[in-house]
């Protein structure tokens, strides 16, 4: 039935379909990415991904869509804006060492289902439309240049930080793919808008953005304390922060994201467990049940108790006097907030994971504490 639908027709109507389901963007693109396939080909040889082994083992997999889905023809991108208007400053919660600070992304419900669940039901009513057709979703869950088909697919352009960015949107927003053997009409790709802004190169707290366009992941914070398991670098640690769960530095700078778009969908608009203003001794305390239950439903708990206290070791190991640092001085907080930190990693120094073990003692150290 497919074969006899006008496309030009279908490719209008997604767009009144994709907003009924909450996406504030949808596009159409070809699947064919030589330049991008030999730009990851670079970043790969460069050993730019770090232990993301998955991403040398799928190779140019990842930039030929018809090997994931044999026959696909388009990609259709969707966009989902997540930006969560409604919780705590973020330039405060960084300001403050006490405080955690957790990526804007991860501070509501997990998007991965949520989304899929919408691009299903987006499939759904295609197939509804014209009749069975061939397609397979995707929302991080398989090997996709995401980023290059949604550029391709005219909804934003690549920045120099290697996100995505949208004229009208900014950069706070995910994506998702819909691969399918359907020959729609593509729209046109989105240009560059950087131009000769590079602030968010010097924004990045570890210099993981080691040239316009180009991330080595091994230095992110995101990828760091979330990607990374085992050991972080000792030398990376003091550059972290506060930051327990990702980084949005880069973003937080991005001039385009004046016009970021807040969350629509009340889950991803709410702040769960008050991630947005809870204190790193606080997020110390919970146990593996507590961890699991609380973060029931975030994207947080696929890194597991284990990296979340290991990371929360290291910003407690970083929570000194900001303005101390500033001078010159390594100078502890007030003695009583000095000596809760002390007291909640005292209470962890003989963990059973010798990864946290680790970090506590660096931790420590940080404070003076010998071990």
């Amino acid at each position: 039935m497919a074969d006899a639908v006008d496309m030009q027709l279908i490719r209008r109507e997604l767009d009144g379909w994709a907003a009924e389901l909450g996406f504030a963007a949808v596009g159409v693109a070809h699947i064919e990415l030589p330049e991008d396939e030999q730009h990851l080909l670079r970043w790969l040889e460069a050993g730019h991904h770090g232990e993301m082994h998955y991403m040398s083992r799928h190779g140019r997999r990842r930039a030929r869509p018809a090997e994931l889905k044999p026959g696909t023809l388009r990609s259709i991108s969707v966009r989902m804006d997540y930006w969560p208007d409604e919780a705590a400053d973020a330039h405060a919660t960084l300001a403050d060492p006490q405080r955690a600070y957790v990526s804007r992304y991860a501070l509501g419900r997990d998007y991965h289902k949520l989304m899929r669940n919408a691009l299903q039901r987006l499939a759904d009513q295609m197939v509804e439309r014209i009749g069975p057709f061939g397609y397979r979703v995707f929302v991080d869950s398989g090997p996709v240049l995401e980023k290059a088909l949604a550029r391709n697919a005219g909804l934003g352009w690549i920045g120099k930080h290697t996100n995505l960015i949208a004229r009208e949107a900014g950069s706070w927003f995910f994506l998702g793919e819909l691969l399918t053997d359907l020959p729609l009409p593509a729209d046109a790709p989105t240009a560059s808008h950087c131009g000769s802004c590079t602030a968010c190169l010097p924004a990045c707290p570890t210099g993981a953005i080691v040239a316009p366009y180009q991330l080595d992941a091994r230095r992110c914070i995101s990828y760091l304390t979330i990607e990374l398991a085992g050991s972080i670098p000792e030398s990376l640690r003091p550059l972290i922060g506060n930051r327990i769960y990702g980084c949005d530095d880069c973003q937080l700078v991005c001039p385009w994201n004046k016009f970021a778009q807040a969350a629509s969908h009340p889950q991803l608009r709410a702040v769960r467990n008050s991630l947005d203003t809870a204190t790193l001794i606080e997020l110390f305390g919970w146990n593996a049940e507590e961890f699991e239950l609380r973060l029931r439903g975030s994207a947080i708990r696929r890194i597991g108790h284990e990296r979340w206290i290991r990371n929360i070791a290291v910003a407690l190991g970083n929570c000194i006097d900001t303005e101390a640092m500033t001078a010159g001085s390594i100078a502890t907080l007030s003695p009583h907030a000095n000596e809760a930190v002390i007291t909640a990693l005292r209470s962890r120094e003989h963990d059973e994971s010798p990864v946290v073990r680790e970090h506590v003692r660096w931790a420590l150290q940080r404070h003076g504490v010998g071990v």
